[in-house]
């Protein structure tokens, strides 16, 4: 319990993120899917309203990896990645526990957030709570697409935030890959890649199809991308938890950040 008082506040950040993309979610694809909305009777083409949705989504998670809470927690907003950090040390297990635990928690705040603001144009289909499940090729489909989705996403994510230059872009690099899984990958799965945001839509539509390979596969995928990062470049490559650590925010993570910039403190000092 000590823990979850010293780190609720990071907990909550987790919670409120992954409820404001929910709602982006809900509410963009509202605008571009209901056959009510004018936007939609406005664009007939199907890809181009999934390429906007796209848009939409890359920019909240942007916005939200930036935002200050994403600063202080890391921005994960998935259990997939909190799970893959904590395989490789950067995650204490209760921080782990209670990250995954809030961010199924935001999820389901977010999605039953727009289920009572637009009732019956997000419950019902097509919108239909956002859920997940597979597409035109079946489970089988869904599941490479979410392997191969959470294999890059978690490789790019270790390459560009343990890379000096490259640290403070990871976000920009996310979002641009939620643009593009959003807009190709979507048909194959409905692009879950994310166990809390998954079931924060399955449970209010009371729609279990396929449920479980989007508890399994992402967790895969990303566990797939560390073993092989870590493989390359060795376990103490990995620096940090956080998507973006370029900040002054507090870090509750195993951090080797820190650890540099000590030392780097130490080496002025001495220096004559």
């Amino acid at each position: 319990m000590e823990t979850l008082k010293k780190h609720l506040p990071e907990y909550l950040m987790e919670a409120a993120e992954l409820g404001l993309f929910m709602v982006s979610a809900g509410v963009f694809t509202i605008l571009f899917e209901s056959p009510s909305s004018p936007v939609h009777q406005a664009i007939a083409n199907a890809d181009l309203r999934r390429f906007l949705i796209g848009v939409a989504m890359g920019t909240t998670a942007i916005a939200l990896i930036y935002s200050p809470w994403g600063k202080q927690s890391g921005a994960h907003m998935n259990p997939a990645i909190t799970l893959t950090f904590y395989r490789a040390g950067k995650v204490k297990r209760q921080d782990a526990i209670f990250y995954i635990l809030f961010q199924c928690l935001g999820g389901l705040a977010g999605v039953s957030l727009v289920a009572l603001l637009f009732g019956n144009l997000f419950t019902q289909p097509p919108v239909n709570y956002v859920v997940t499940v597979p597409g035109w090729l079946g489970w089988m489909g869904a599941v490479l697409g979410e392997l191969v989705i959470a294999f890059i996403m978690m490789m790019m994510v270790l390459l560009t935030s343990n890379h000096k230059k490259l640290n403070p872009y990871t976000g920009l690099f996310a979002g641009c890959l939620v643009m593009l899984y959003v807009t190709f990958e979507a048909p194959l799965s409905g692009f879950g890649m994310n166990p809390a945001r998954s079931f924060a839509s399955a449970l209010p539509a009371q729609n279990w199809t396929a449920f479980w390979l989007y508890v399994c596969v992402p967790p895969m995928g990303m566990a797939s991308a560390s073993a092989l990062y870590q493989s390359w470049f060795g376990r103490r490559a990995m620096k940090c938890a956080k998507l973006h650590h370029a900040n002054h925010k507090r870090c509750i993570f195993r951090c080797n950040y820190q650890q540099q910039e000590l030392i780097n403190l130490s080496d002025r000092l001495l220096k004559p």
